[in-house]
């Protein structure tokens, strides 16, 4: 079920086939500004996609560069800044990265970002948070994705160049959000003047079957216009009885150049996920005398007909023009389209260890609907002031974001009997009509300017505002009885950041921004909480080092909130099983990051990264405890010198820190802690290049199979687990 009906709703999705149709067809169309110029492939290097021409400043496509890192970011303030140049806490994943570990999905990827945390809710939603908050939106290309209950989590990677986190209050480029992070999703683009791609096969654990098709032509004699598309496709089963799924992407995009300073990209894409037999909420927590189970993991609550269905759909288009002043302009339009067909069976209770009895059965259909639409102007360029030049970038954005709920009862929940015996094997009930649960609509209006000043030769200023209008409109349903309208007018989030060069290889910085966001939460009366309100600051100190190729960080950070959500005991949204929130005021976190990343020798790439913190409210009691305090990521790989050239090994460790909440004990009534103590997680990376096109790689994840529970416990105070160790190996050819 939806764990806040407020996500975001949508229109009746629109048919894929167009969309797709309309990137096939399109005869005009270049890559966005934002990707950087990319040189076309070479017959010399033919097994990497056409290599990259980093200029000073630009922002480029990682794909082909074979570095952890990059040389530039917009996602933090629209300024096209290195990232010690930007006086916030920025990180990337290359696509070097994201093809070492096999980072198959959005939720690998933040599961290993530094600074960030991934945790399951089920086999399709997840929590990600960041500095012990929730992370509210993901975005692609700089468009943030309103919801979340309709596979977002599950997104494929094969489309994307890079993944940008922006740790920290993002509320400047955002216009709403809290102080934890923005995830933003890069896509690739049709940059190559020659034909050039890939295709790559994947077996793995628990019958696992994979497969991706990349490829990239000019379409005409002078490769002014350009195609790409990519198709994957994936079948598997689980480590979990009952549990099997698969997915399938196609891609598509054309660019253009209209001329030496015109350049226009149109695209589309849609993302197909079944899941059959899949959990919804997990394993009960403790048995009816107040002992933990010690489950099997591949025990399950589903039955056999359990399934839930995703569609991600979205077609984009985007025009950008240089000036002969060095100032840009670009002009976007987005259109996405998520639904969600669901039909399952949630057990809840407490089981008794003797008899197996206890538990019940809530079995339930939903549906979502939801539709966004997105419209941009931005403009970015440098100034003269006092005889130094500066640089300016602003903005004006329309967002039109509808969700729509509907839910089906079941005619009959016959008894569960002894789940001991639990087979899945429960008869599949007859569907009631389907009602509409919640029906929202949620529009946002905001206009950006920054600027970056430079005071001195070795001091730069960044400042700049958000003015926005925000308006959530419920229609009258099952779940929301009577219309409603919250609204937020002129609310400006300023945003202030320092930076001293220290020299040529390090600087200073300090930034400082307010945090507005509308919260999705609703109280005991089915009330949706006031707006997050509150203040963020970071400092730190930044290094470039070895020509760029590495970029290390330290940072400190402050933040402080009002009408901060804490769950309100066990209690739930009316006619839902919704946990019900309170606000409180004073909320304050306060702790710090260190990161390296980048190539720190020839053939040696590496991501290393700590994050500590501590939340707690007015009192100085620690909240928000189901977050872990502590984080540590490493993953590094070496490619052999000499006559090794052709292997190369890696791998990793993600450790987290204790993390818990409070929840009811069934035997006494009272609260306990519950929880998952501090665990780490190892992989191992080989690859050996069989010929200069052909490769071989295998991954091993979870290397010393580490038991741990994978879920945000306070969700449903049930339990889901992590994979046991489990192999990937893919086999591919690049040409």
């Amino acid at each position: 079920m939806p764990l806040s009906h407020r996500h975001t709703a949508s229109f009746p999705p629109q048919r894929s086939t167009l969309a797709l149709h309309l990137a096939l067809t399109a005869s005009l169309f270049v890559a966005g500004g934002a990707h950087g110029q990319q040189a076309g492939g070479t017959v010399d290097n033919p097994q990497t996609l056409a290599p990259i021409v980093v200029t000073s400043g630009a922002q480029a496509a990682t794909e082909g560069s074979t570095s952890y890192t990059s040389s530039a970011s917009t996602a933090a303030t629209g300024l096209n800044l290195s990232l010690r140049d930007t006086p916030q806490s920025v990180s990337l994943i290359t696509r070097e990265r994201l093809d070492d570990q096999a980072l198959r999905s959005v939720f690998d990827v933040v599961n290993s970002a530094p600074g960030v945390s991934a945790k399951e809710i089920d086999s399709v939603r997840s929590y990600f948070s960041s500095r012990g908050f929730k992370i509210d939106k993901l975005q692609i290309d700089g468009v943030p994705m309103a919801g979340s209950d309709a596979g977002e989590a599950n997104a494929d990677t094969a489309i994307y160049d890079r993944v940008e986190i922006v740790r920290g209050a993002t509320g400047l480029m955002n216009g709403t959000g809290s102080p934890s992070a923005s995830i933003n999703l890069i896509r690739k683009h049709a940059d190559s003047k020659v034909f050039t791609g890939s295709a790559s096969l994947g077996l793995g654990s628990w019958q696992r079957r994979d497969g991706v098709i990349d490829l990239s032509a000019p379409l005409n004699r002078e490769a002014s216009v350009r195609g790409r598309v990519v198709v994957s496709a994936e079948e598997r089963d689980s480590f979990i009885r009952l549990e099997r799924g698969g997915k399938a992407l196609v891609y598509a995009v054309v660019d253009a150049d209209l001329g030496a300073a015109t350049r226009l990209s149109v695209g589309a894409s849609e993302q197909r996920d079944r899941h059959r037999g899949n959990q919804w909420s997990g394993l009960p927590l403790f048995y009816a005398d107040g002992g933990q189970p010690r489950w099997d993991r591949s025990a399950t609550t589903a039955a056999e007909w359990n399934r839930w269905d995703t569609q991600q759909r979205s077609i984009f288009a985007t025009l950008e023009q240089r000036l002969a002043n060095g100032w840009k302009w670009q002009a976007s339009a987005t259109r996405r389209s998520n639904t969600g067909d669901q039909y399952l069976n949630w057990i809840s209770g407490s089981m008794d260890r003797n008899t197996g009895l206890g538990l019940e059965a809530l079995v339930i259909g939903y549906g979502v609907d939801e539709h966004q639409t997105d419209v941009g102007l931005t403009a970015v360029g440098p100034f003269t002031l006092l005889g130094r030049q500066h640089e300016l970038a602003v903005g004006l954005l329309h967002g039109e974001h509808t969700m729509r709920w509907l839910s089906s009862n079941a005619s009959f929940t016959p008894p569960i009997g002894d789940f001991r015996a639990w087979t899945g094997a429960y008869p599949q009930p007859a569907w009631s009509p389907q009602q509409v649960g919640s029906d929202t609509r949620t529009t946002q209006t905001s206009a950006y300017g920054v600027t970056r000043l430079q005071l001195t030769q070795m001091l730069k200023l960044i400042a700049g505002a958000r003015l926005t209008n925000w308006q959530r409109d419920g229609m009258p349903s099952l779940w929301t009885e009577v219309a409603y309208t919250q609204r937020q007018r002129g609310v400006v989030t300023p945003y202030a950041g320092l930076v001293w060069d220290l020299g040529p290889q390090a600087s200073l910085y300090a930034s400082y921004t307010d945090i507005f966001d509308p919260q999705d939460y609703r109280d005991r009366r089915g009330s949706y909480l006031p707006p997050l309100k509150g203040r963020s600051g970071e400092a730190g100190i930044k290094g470039e080092l070895l020509d760029g190729k590495v970029n290390a960080a330290l940072a400190v950070f402050h933040v402080k909130q009002d009408n901060f959500a804490i769950a309100d005991g066990s209690t739930f949204v009316p006619n839902t099983r919704e946990q019900a929130y309170v606000t409180i005021n004073g909320a304050t976190t306060q702790g710090y990051e260190m990161e390296v990343s980048g190539d720190l020798a020839p053939g040696w790439n590496a991501s290393i990264s700590w994050t500590q913190f501590s939340t707690e409210d007015a009192s100085g009691m620690a909240i928000n405890t189901v977050h872990p305090r502590k984080l540590f990521k490493l993953y590094t790989k070496y490619r052999l010198p000499g006559a090794w050239r052709q292997l190369a090994i890696g791998g990793g460790v993600n450790w987290e820190g204790r993390s818990y909440t409070s929840v009811a004990n069934p035997a006494t009534g009272k609260p306990v802690e519950a929880g998952q103590n501090a665990y780490a997680v190892a992989s191992l990376l080989a690859r050996y290049d069989i010929s200069r096109q052909l490769s071989l790689q295998v991954n091993v994840n979870n290397l010393f199979d580490k038991r741990y529970y994978a879920n945000q416990l306070d969700v449903f105070n049930n339990i889901t687990f992590g994979a046991p160790r489990n192999v990937l190996a893919t086999l591919k050819y690049a040409f």
